[in-house]
């Protein structure tokens, strides 16, 4: 540091051997010309040659943002378009779910409806059926009955007269009074 101060001791004294100090911030006439002729020759060099090429790359970078801008743009059109596409499909195969469903519940229901009316079709046939097979049982048991009736009463009959009768005859006659009883009833 001393050293530092010493310098600018020494040189605030040969300022006052050489003149003031203004002297010393502004350069002499020639350096001045020849730095003002510098300056113009630099000056005209980067206005002629450097400008126009940095004016180009700038428009060139303008013009590339610009074209990846509108890109952006399309590509975000472009993705809109596709998102509602999607959910467009996406309704439809709703739709087109539900329809299917629907579909289904009204075949299970009309199928469920054909075998009720089946199984109540062949529930009445068996029925009927039965029916029919119990009242031929009552007509064959009571023909059984009867004839066995007949005999059992001939065959008292006859050990009641104890003498042989006329079967033929004999069953008629019972056969006759067991229908009117029938009758009656």
């Amino acid at each position: 540091m001393m050293r530092t101060l010493a310098s600018v001791v020494v040189m605030a004294a040969g300022t006052e051997e050489h003149g003031s100090p203004v002297d010393l911030l502004l350069p002499a006439w020639p350096e001045l010309i020849a730095g003002i002729i510098a300056f113009g020759v630099v000056f005209l060099f980067v206005r002629m040659w450097a400008w126009p090429a940095i004016n180009r790359s700038l428009e060139a970078r303008q013009q590339a943002i610009t074209g990846r801008l509108a890109e952006a743009e399309k590509a975000k059109s472009e993705a809109e378009s596709l998102r509602a596409d999607y959910e467009r499909q996406v309704a439809e195969a709703r739709g087109q779910g539900n329809q299917l469903i629907e579909e289904a519940r009204r075949t299970a229901e009309q199928m469920k409806s054909e075998i009720v009316g089946r199984a109540q079709t062949e529930a009445e046939a068996l029925v009927s059926k039965a029916r029919e097979e119990a009242a031929g049982e009552k007509a064959r048991a009571l023909t059984e009955a009867r004839q066995e009736v007949a005999n059992l009463s001939i065959d008292l009959a006859e050990k009641v007269v104890g003498q042989n009768l006329d079967r033929r005859a004999q069953l008629g006659l019972v056969e006759r009074y067991i229908a009117e009883l029938e009758s009656k009833q």
